[in-house]
């Protein structure tokens, strides 16, 4: 990741729709959404100060590729379209390699999670009740161990600021009716098994991720926004993998164990408000991070 990095888009020529914690979205017309994806990454739901270079470039990239390899699972929201035609030319250069060119869906109100080990709140979760949003598993699991199949854990999607909720299957079913969430599950199910047996091809492990799925025009299901990126996934590496022991995570995990302990103002951070500021070992640690999962694209 070398280009400079870009913290802020400033596209006028479109109408913007949303700003969110990395991308931006305008309106192409009525069916149609140009997503640009920024340099900048949070952590706790905070957006810190300082960009990571280069790391929307990676992320549309990660994104597009999985979703050419998935679409035989299902459809994807990509138009096909060059992302630079719909913007002037002085704006290019902030899309050029950092967008998608998608339709406009109707998005379920819901995460579908998927999970094949135990990290992370699921594992909190299973220390408690041996079970994960509802899902019963077998006793004497760990921290990181391997699960016997894939499981659906969905979550609510949370507003601006606050954090996603997660719910069993029955809660989903009342949100979107059960057939849909049937079809959301066992695709979702099937999108991972997929991705995560290439993963390990690639020495990568994909310990959980998450989709997110809208309808178009016509009602069918289509899989949307980003997939299979650092940022909704926990990749680690195959090489020092270790059942019981939490492994490095190929993503921001190096930026979250850092701001565990950062101090603002004199006091432990307290993960809202003024993000504090990232030393440039941080920086670039977390940047690297995100580089060593560049090559399952490759």
């Amino acid at each position: 990741m070398t280009d400079d990095a870009l913290y802020d888009i400033q596209i006028s020529s479109l109408p913007l729709l949303s700003k969110g914690k990395v991308r931006h979205n305008y309106a192409v017309g009525e069916d149609r959404i140009l997503m640009v994806a920024s340099d900048r990454i949070s952590a706790f739901d905070v957006i810190m100060n300082e960009p990571i270079p280069g790391k929307g470039r990676l992320l549309t990239e990660m994104a597009l590729f999985w979703f050419d390899k998935l679409k035989h699972v299902v459809p994807n929201h990509l138009t096909g379209e060059d992302p630079e035609s719909v913007v002037t030319p002085e704006e290019r250069a902030q899309v050029r390699g950092r967008s998608m060119l998608v339709k406009r869906l109707k998005p379920l109100p819901i995460e579908a999670v998927v999970r094949g080990y135990l990290a992370g709140s699921g594992w909190k979760e299973y220390q408690q009740t041996q079970s994960v949003c509802g899902v019963a598993l077998p006793p004497g699991l760990k921290n990181a161990s391997k699960l016997p199949t894939p499981i659906f854990t969905p979550a609510t999607k949370a507003e601006a600021g606050e954090h996603d909720e997660n719910i069993d299957f029955e809660r989903t079913s009342q949100i979107i009716g059960r057939d849909l969430a049937e079809r959301v599950r066992d695709i979702s199910i099937r999108l991972y098994e997929e991705a995560a047996a290439f993963a390990l091809t690639k020495g990568i492990i994909i310990a959980d991720t998450k989709f997110e799925f809208g309808l178009d025009k016509d009602g069918t299901l289509t899989l949307m926004d980003e997939v299979l990126t650092p940022d909704s996934s926990r990749f680690w590496r195959v090489e020092g993998y270790q059942e019981g022991v939490a492994p490095v995570g190929l993503d921001k995990q190096v930026l979250r164990d850092w701001l565990e302990q950062a101090v603002v103002d004199g006091k432990r951070w307290d993960k809202r408000g003024k993000a504090p500021s990232l030393p440039p070992g941080i920086l670039e640690r977390t940047r690297e991070s995100y580089e060593a999962i560049r090559h399952l694209t490759r």
